[in-house]
């Protein structure tokens, strides 16, 4: 054998260990590093606080993310360590190696977007019920209005925006401290009202149903307080959205002889709880509100209030704008 022979020999030697060593290696990467064949994509893995590594590690194998626990446990230590892990929900769109799976684990990378959710003045709890199971796949209706249903009232009506694994208590939570939130700089009013909060939270559900301009607000506030003052009947036909869901223009004389606590034509005082989660401005005008002389109003076609000292006063305003 010649020294080109030789160095042909070599060559070839040389070629076929770099072909060995690459076989090798995607094999190694298919089997180890990158995601399983049966990824499933969209997958959305949760993981819990005090989860341990090797609890981490089989759960991500079982939800086909990762192919080896070994060597995700590995890379993890690598990078920081068991106690640099971050619990949460953590979205898969499509698979991703296990060194990206690591990196986020670690970093907590959960990969969601936050979805914007805006909950209007004057919603029920069973409206924002429905508008959350609309917007959110794992959003649990039933237990919402479990968990909430000594809650209306208080859930504040916002934008919010919320991932979309949110749960029914995360939401009740979250739009719980939000109306502590809002509220506070009222408390002092709430104090010097004379009224405690159930009372005026009530109200200023009654209020957010019966006008939509401040100044509005806390004229009628200060008609409903008169009533009140004098045990004369609320007799305002908003509560019906909370006994049969009727508006004024649906109402029978039947209904307004329903035995109800929320019937205000029936019972005096305030309903027993509030008929929906009124807004800031309603709960505003509700312990701010305009003294008058006023035990009567009523809106016309245009929405403008109009208001009366007597009963006799009130019905020359129905003639004169209902007609």
């Amino acid at each position: 054998m010649n020294f080109f022979q030789f160095l042909k020999k070599e060559k070839q030697f040389l070629w076929a260990l770099v072909v060995l060593i690459l076989v090798l290696f995607g094999m190694f990467y298919m089997y180890f590093l990158a995601a399983p064949r049966n990824f499933e994509k969209d997958n959305l893995v949760i993981i819990t606080k005090g989860s341990t590594l090797r609890d981490i590690s089989k759960q991500l194998t079982i939800e086909k993310v990762i192919s080896s626990p070994i060597v995700f446990s590995r890379i993890v230590a690598i990078l920081g360590g068991e106690r640099s892990v971050q619990a949460g929900s953590y979205y898969f769109q499509n698979p991703q190696n296990v060194f990206v799976v690591a990196k986020r684990i670690v970093d907590g990378e959960l990969g969601l977007d936050p979805v914007k959710v805006t909950v209007p003045e004057g919603f029920t709890r069973v409206q924002i019920t429905k508008l959350f199971d609309e917007s959110f796949e794992r959003f649990d209706p039933e237990k919402f209005l479990e968990i909430t249903k000594d809650k209306e009232g208080y859930l504040f009506p916002d934008t919010y925006f919320f991932f979309p694994d949110i749960t029914a208590e995360d939401v009740m939570i979250t739009m719980e401290d939000n109306f502590k939130a809002k509220t506070l700089e009222l408390n002092r009013k709430f104090t010097e009202s004379g009224h405690n909060l159930q009372e005026i939270i009530t109200m200023a559900s009654i209020v957010e149903a019966e006008a939509y301009n401040l100044r509005d607000m806390q004229m009628i506030a200060g008609v409903l307080w008169n009533r009140i003052e004098i045990d004369m009947p609320l007799q305002v036909d908003v509560t019906f959205r909370y006994i049969n869901g009727k508006g004024t223009f649906d109402l029978t004389y039947d209904d307004l002889k329903i035995d109800s606590s929320y019937n205000t034509y029936v019972y005096t005082g305030l309903p027993p709880t509030p008929i929906s989660n009124p807004g800031l401005n309603a709960i505003i005008a509700t312990v701010d509100y305009v003294e008058s002389d006023y035990l009567f109003f009523l809106a016309d076609k245009y929405g403008q209030i109009h208001y009366a000292k007597t009963l006799a006063g009130h019905k020359q305003n129905k003639s004169l704008y209902l007609q």
